[in-house]
């Protein structure tokens, strides 16, 4: 089990870059669950809208005690999908990961960004 207060809230803007993964997980400290969420989530921003996009990446207390992870991109209109991906292939397994860590997710579009979140336990 997780200290509930293990996670305040934690927000920050960068440009999706490789080179911002490791550092963005090394600042989340110790919870491989959220590292994992976080490092997908900002995975699929650099792959299917490029790098330099800029985001915003926000760890939150939801209800009954959950982590909320949630990444905000400026495409409203390039949505992620689960898919299964084959056995040779070498992407497309990212989200089918943080579906399989998390409790749920899902995409809350907006006028001009949409943020894709997952709620994971403690």
């Amino acid at each position: 089990m997780h200290d509930q207060d293990s996670y305040p809230t934690f927000e920050v803007a960068l440009l999706a870059v490789p080179k911002a993964v490791p550092e963005l997980r090394r600042s989340l400290g110790g919870r491989p669950d959220v590292q994992l969420c976080v490092t997908e989530l900002l995975s699929n921003v650099i792959r299917h809208l490029g790098e330099g996009t800029p985001v915003t990446v926000r760890l939150t207390r939801a209800g009954g005690g959950r982590t909320r992870v949630a990444v905000t991109d400026p495409d409203p209109r390039v949505w992620p999908v689960l898919r299964e991906a084959g056995r040779d292939e070498e992407a497309g397994r990212g989200l089918a990961l943080v579906d399989a860590v998390s409790l749920r997710w899902g995409v809350e579009q907006g006028a001009d960004s949409k943020t894709v979140w997952c709620e994971l336990e403690g």
